[in-house]
């Protein structure tokens, strides 16, 4: 069992922070109130009202907080040997061994800057080494002059220092939400928790925010990204290897719980203890936050910029790279701006904005070019659903290069997501012969995650180079009512619906999700030249909906097919899958209208 010294009451922060957003809405203040929005009649018109609102300027104390008046200095730059990418490897720069610190000198500016009430930070062109997490507090912009590139440091252990929840052995941790899992955990590299009026912004995408990922820590030769464990079967040290330093079954944890219920946590064998399933499966037990303690000893990968329980938060203008983990993860925040950012890792998990339980964002005018999805809208896994649902979500004006999934919805989505616009995207999967998207729409869940998914708008979609055309088909559990290699819902559909994404990650598979009015028009597909011909894809459409055999709760819980879903006005290609251009099951009235597959028009309704 772990110890620990200090122990705040997290429940009681998580509840202050609550009534504080309350009381900014019912000033105004915030971009959660429903109240003046459009009706769901007109559904465009709700989306105007939040970019009108949440895309007001951000005003900040005019004064300036230069980091090195508080004893920064730049770094020089060597070549390190280190991992380009999740399968690539080459040099990279970095800063050279006995640099100096930056960490202190940036934190104690930003210090300065909240205490005098405000302003803005300032980190100037040149190369910084910072050994530890950066954290806004509230009425602070940092900002990144042209041609200021600041390196984070690689050694895990740098963001187990500084955070204000002293675990002992396990290090100073923050907390955090790893996979929609609350924990005390690794500092993300750049954080915040409970402020207001926060700003991350540079001059252009010559200021970067380099998490340095792929950079082998000191003494060896992993990194990482190697905590993923994609490319080392049977090494101790990554979140998918059995960690002995978990407990070796629930019954010490919540001996409250009856046996049966504990075996159906932890399932078969004892992959359950390892670091990625250890968590959700505390969750699941109902162990509180104050017990779900990684950090030192773990490896669960931190964020590259997470905020929890924020509001009026604005990035702009930067470019960050290379992320340990996801790129950046609002949690519970309202009034979230994001634009003219680059996301620009590709490592694995690097997702490039995910927002989570938040209320009122706008992302525009940003490229993506990840290892895994652009944009994955989150709310929560297993219990973790007391920040309630992700909702007043708008995406627009965006280019997404290379990725799993451009636009995504899910699949840790158990508080439900409501009310989100994508529109004027370019999805150019430029990388489309050695690197394409997997799929462009895509919405996942499962009988674990469940949650509800309503109200999902998207219009004006160019995808120039189409997505992947050779499937990657759904894993069904034994004694599917679906047979193997059917379902190309993990990559090859243009619009795909998963509802039972990877069903054996999930012991506890008792929450059916339902999915409702998803209208998406305006898709333009083209082909690419592959060995086989002139394709788009594999299968335009991939609609897989509840999977009732996957389910293991209550008998008699009703698993409800998928409704109120329209495509219209769209020209999907040609499908490789000619024979079948789509798969449905479990969707009640899908409505086509005006939609081009393989040069051929269709106007019809379709179930399965």
């Amino acid at each position: 069992m772990k110890q620990m010294t200090v122990l705040p009451n997290l429940q009681r922060r998580t509840l202050i922070r609550a009534t504080s957003a309350a009381g900014l809405l019912a000033a105004g203040g915030c971009a959660t109130g429903t109240a003046t929005l459009a009706s769901p009649a007109d559904p465009w018109r709700r989306a105007q009202a939040i970019i009108d609102r949440v895309g007001l300027p951000r005003t900040f104390r005019q004064e300036d907080f230069v980091i090195t008046a508080y004893g920064a200095r730049p770094a020089a730059l060597v070549s390190v040997k280190g991992r380009l990418t999740d399968d690539t490897s080459g040099q990279l720069a970095s800063p050279a061994p006995g640099s100096h610190d930056c960490h202190g000198a940036i934190a104690a500016a930003i210090a300065a800057c909240h205490q005098a009430g405000g302003g803005r930070v300032l980190i100037p062109a040149g190369n910084w080494y910072c050994a530890g997490p950066m954290v806004l507090r509230s009425n602070v912009h940092v900002h990144l002059a042209a041609g200021a590139h600041v390196f984070f440091s690689a050694e895990p252990a740098d963001y187990a220092r500084h955070g204000d929840v002293d675990c002992g052995a396990n290090g100073k941790l923050v907390l955090s939400r790893w996979q929609g899992n609350d924990c005390l955990n690794y500092s993300p590299l750049v954080y915040a928790h409970g402020q207001d009026n926060i700003a991350l912004t540079g001059a252009d995408w010559t200021s970067v925010l380099d998490g340095q990922g792929g950079l082998p820590f000191a003494g060896g030769a992993n990194c990482w990204w190697d905590w993923k464990g994609r490319h080392r079967a049977g090494a101790s040290d990554s979140e998918v290897a059995v960690n002995p330093r978990n407990a070796a079954t629930l019954a010490v944890l919540a001996p409250q719980l009856g046996a049966a219920r504990r075996a159906q946590i932890q399932g078969a064998g004892e992959r359950w203890r390892s670091d990625a399933r250890y968590l959700p499966a505390l969750s699941e037990a109902g162990l509180p936050v104050a017990q779900r303690v990684f950090g030192i000893g773990h490896f669960l990968r931190p964020c590259m910029i997470e905020f929890i329980g924020c509001s009026n938060v604005l990035l702009e203008g930067y470019k960050v790279q290379a992320s340990p983990f996801w790129l950046h993860h609002p949690v519970n925040c309202r009034n979230v701006l994001i634009r003219k950012v680059s996301m620009d890792s590709m490592g694995p998990n690097s997702d490039g904005f995910d927002p989570e339980a938040c209320d009122g964002v706008l992302v525009e005018n940003c490229t993506f070019n990840t290892g895994d999805d652009c944009i994955a809208i989150k709310a929560g896994k297993n219990n973790d659903t007391g920040h309630g649902p992700t909702r007043n979500i708008v995406i627009q004006h965006c280019v997404m290069n290379s990725g799993h999934g451009a636009v995504t919805l899910g699949s840790e989505m158990a508080g439900g997501i409501e009310h989100v616009y994508a529109q004027h995207l370019e999805f150019r999967n430029i990388h489309w012969a050695s690197d394409p998207l997997n799929t462009a729409i895509r919405m996942k869940t499962n009988m674990n995650r469940g949650g509800f998914l309503r109200h999902f708008y998207v219009r004006d979609v160019s995808i120039p180079n189409g997505v992947q055309v050779a499937p990657k088909f759904y894993p069904p559990l034994p004694g599917s009512v679906i047979s193997a290699n059917t379902v190309a819902s993990t990559a090859g559909g243009i619009i795909t619906i998963d509802c039972d994404y990877a069903p054996a990650d999930d012991s506890v598979r008792t929450r059916a999700p339902m999915v409702s009015q998803v209208h998406i028009s305006g898709v333009k597909v083209g082909n690419v030249a592959t060995q086989g011909g002139q394709y788009s894809c594999y299968q335009a459409l991939v609609i897989l909906g509840p999977v009732a055999s996957s389910f293991n709760g209550a008998p008699g819980t009703p698993v409800l097919p998928l409704t109120g879903i329209s495509i219209s006005d769209c020209d999907f290609g040609t499908p490789r899958n000619a024979a079948q251009p789509w798969f449905l099951h479990n969707v009640q009235s899908l409505t086509l209208k005006n939609v081009i597959i393989a040069g051929k028009s269709l106007s019809t309704t379709l179930s399965a």
